[in-house]
């Protein structure tokens, strides 16, 4: 019986072990293909979040004053029509 219980213990402590192993492997892997994948999507000429960010602020910005000199331009001319031609 006592030997029985050292097989077990011992297969325990083998299983453990590869476990440990096998769970280091997996976290070398993934870090390694992250790694890789930021190498490859940095290649690509994406921008980041801020830089997108920034630029869609710039663009609602431009449109904001579009529309204020949109409506300015309608204003005068909605005057210039209204305004009668003095005849000479």
């Amino acid at each position: 019986m006592q030997a029985d219980n050292k097989i077990f213990d011992d297969l325990v402590k083998f299983m453990n072990g590869a476990a440990g192993t096998l769970a280091g492997v997996g976290r070398e892997a993934e870090a390694g293909a992250r790694a890789r994948a930021k190498e490859w999507i940095g290649g690509l000429d994406f921008v980041s979040r801020d830089e997108f960010d920034a630029v869609k602020a710039m663009a609602a910005a431009a449109r904001d004053d579009a529309d204020a000199l949109r409506a300015r331009l309608d204003a005068l001319e909605a005057k210039a029509v209204k305004k009668p031609k003095a005849e000479g």
